[in-house]
């Protein structure tokens, strides 16, 4: 082979090299690309106008990343303020579409005086520069830009004024001491508005609205009511000190956000009973047999068996009723969410006539004035009902003792407890002047 043809298929094999190299760079650019980090960047309108009227809200933005990067899309007005739609929010390579509709992120204007935390808003009308920025994990950064005017924008902030709730100790056991907690505010302009309790453990507890005269999300003032659950049968919250949230939101996405602070403190579902004995009676007696303006005299236990205080009012144990007296003949009138001791029989004009406190002073807790029978804790009650007449229109007549809460429920197990039938020795009416008078025990304490 001669030098001459050996240059020549050297010279072709060269060619054939730099052909295919050369055609391998021309099918990767065709599929690939350039090698830029941001492409294909659009605004799909130059003019929006974000009022939710259904017409021109909203214009679609895409680009297209050659790898991963951190994006951020802004706008800035003829001041040059900075407005951010989207601020370093990392995306992954490839083609993205995202739609804007003149929300940005929350900002105030010079000396405006709003509740709360504005979470997004509204640009106001005007021109505005956009620019969407990416940037590499190597530090790369590009950026296009282009220009956005807004018109007729509906940028009233749905508000949320005076917002807090009544009480900042909260006590959800229903004892009819600060059971309920009332959340308030004044909504300014139609909106979504949710609120809740914030929980330690990041979740939250949604407060269901009172609706009156204002129709829910309308302008006007809104009432909540907040019990803890516990009128359900469900456990509070615990104890602790927590944030009550409200966000509004109107129909162009601006967001509001309004807190308070409460303490929960004595929550819990309380329960009780009447302690049954392992033998003997559970509601006893001192006899079954009474004679007239004589007193029959009972014992029970109570027990608290939940995991908050019972609250209990008077009159105090020991306490002795003519069966012609009730318990507002003796000025304890019923008290929502007091538990008391009664008594009661078959033919009754009133329930449970008689009643009494759940304990004694050496068996209760005063808190904030009233007396309390402590979780885990029994108390011993007794008292007496001197007969003046027979119970009713029978005669022996069916008696029992029952645990009241008042205002709130008797519940199956504290109801009718152990009946007893009591005969009452009543002699003939001519050889019988009635009982002796005693004035009525005079209301003393809570």
């Amino acid at each position: 082979m001669t030098e001459q043809t050996t240059q020549m298929k050297f010279t072709a094999t060269l060619v054939a090299v730099l052909v295919l190299g050369i055609a391998t760079a021309v099918i990767w650019r065709i599929y690939n690309g350039d090698s830029s980090l941001l492409r294909n960047v659009t605004m799909g309108s130059t003019e929006i106008s974000p009022n939710a009227d259904g017409d021109g809200d909203i214009t679609p933005i895409t680009y297209e990343l050659s790898r991963n990067a951190a994006v951020s899309m802004y706008f800035e007005n003829d001041a040059g303020e900075r407005f951010y739609f989207r601020r370093e929010r990392p995306r992954g390579a490839g083609e993205y579409q995202v739609f804007f509709s003149g929300v940005v992120e929350g900002y105030r204007l010079p000396d405006e005086i709003i509740d709360g935390e504005i979470i997004s808003r509204l640009l106001p009308d005007g021109q505005y520069s956009w620019t969407i920025q990416a940037e590499d994990a190597r530090g790369n950064v590009e950026q296009v830009s282009g220009e956005l005017a807004i018109r007729d924008a509906d940028n009233e902030l749905p508000e949320l004024r005076d917002f807090g709730v009544d009480k900042n100790i909260f006590t959800p056991n229903r004892d009819g001491i600060n059971d309920r907690l009332l959340v308030q505010y004044q909504l300014m302009k139609e909106a979504t508005v949710r609120v809740v309790l914030q929980l330690p453990n990041g979740g939250e507890l949604p407060i269901g609205e009172t609706e009156r005269d204002v129709p829910a999300g309308m302008p006007g003032r809104h009432y909540y009511d907040y019990e803890g659950g516990v009128d359900n049968g469900e456990t509070p919250p615990a104890d602790g000190v927590y944030k009550v949230v409200a966000t509004a939101e109107d129909a162009e996405g601006q967001k509001v956000v309004v807190e308070d602070s409460l303490e929960i403190a004595l929550g819990g579902v309380p329960r009780a009973d009447i302690f049954a004995p392992p033998s003997g009676d559970t509601f006893e007696v001192s006899g079954t047999a009474v004679a007239i303006c004589e007193t029959l005299y009972f014992t029970v236990t109570v027990e608290n068996y939940g995991n908050t205080p019972i609250r209990t009012t008077g009159p105090a144990p020991g306490t002795v009723y003519d069966s012609d007296w009730n318990y507002n003949s003796l000025g304890w009138f019923t008290e929502s969410g007091a538990w008391r001791v009664a008594i009661g029989f078959e033919n009754e004009l009133a329930n449970y006539p008689y009643r009494w406190a759940v304990g004694d002073d050496d068996s209760l807790v005063e808190i904030d004035g009233f007396q309390y029978l402590m979780p885990g804790e029994r108390a011993l009650v007794t008292g007496g009902i001197r007969l003046t007449g027979a119970f009713g229109e029978r005669n022996p007549q069916p008696v029992w003792a029952g645990l009241i809460h008042e205002d709130v429920a008797i519940t199956a197990f504290n109801n009718r407890v152990d009946p007893k039938a009591i005969l009452v020795d009543i002699p003939d009416e001519n050889n019988f002047d009635g009982c002796e008078d005693r004035p009525l025990p005079q209301r003393t304490g809570q």
